[in-house]
């Protein structure tokens, strides 16, 4: 390629715009929305059949009496992980008095288990309630915990429009599964 400022055809259809181009085929299925509840259904919820998957293959870090830690298919940073209730609920004002105590506990227990296998320096944790708020899956309640580290915004996200994830989810699922302790 030429000049990062410079007019570039990528495909040969109109002009190009001059970035480069990391391709993430597999994102596609979750722009498309597969696998997305289309309504309150639990059959239908990711959440739910994650559950009744092995371990390795539902990407499960931890299984607690009422709720779980996986990771997020579609992460912002290396060990992104959601803790979900079992049940099929959809707001936070819903989860029994266990279920949000467990939450809690899980919670920290991913922070301190990210920290000790990877440095993070910081997290973004929360819960998006509702479609209107931003929630991808609105059906199914999930709340998420996102390692962050000094510099993690840097020119790849902001000027070079890149996300990188240096490690793949199968192997992030098994460090976390295999450091995490009661």
């Amino acid at each position: 390629m030429g000049d990062p400022g410079e007019t570039v055809r990528q495909d040969g259809a109109g002009e190009g715009d001059g970035l480069d181009r990391l391709w993430t085929p597999h994102r596609l299925a979750y722009i498309r929305g597969e696998n997305k509840p289309a309504d309150a259904t639990s059959g239908e919820c990711p959440f739910c059949r994650v559950p009744e998957l092995d371990d390795a293959d539902g990407l499960v870090v931890r299984r607690g009496e009422s709720v779980y830690a996986v990771l997020n298919l579609y992460p912002y940073a290396p060990g992104h992980l959601m803790v979900c209730p079992y049940r099929h609920i959809a707001d936070y004002t819903e989860t029994s008095p266990e279920e949000a105590e467990e939450m809690g506990l899980l919670t920290r227990q991913a922070m301190t288990v990210i920290r000790s296998v990877s440095g993070a320096g910081g997290f973004n944790i929360g819960m998006n309630q509702g479609a209107v708020a931003g929630a991808g899956i609105s059906a199914h309640l999930h709340q998420h915990v996102v390692p962050r580290w000094p510099g993690d915004q840097n020119f790849m996200p902001i000027i070079g429009r890149t996300k990188t994830l240096p490690e793949l989810l199968a192997d992030t699922r098994d460090l976390l599964a295999a450091a995490w302790s009661i």
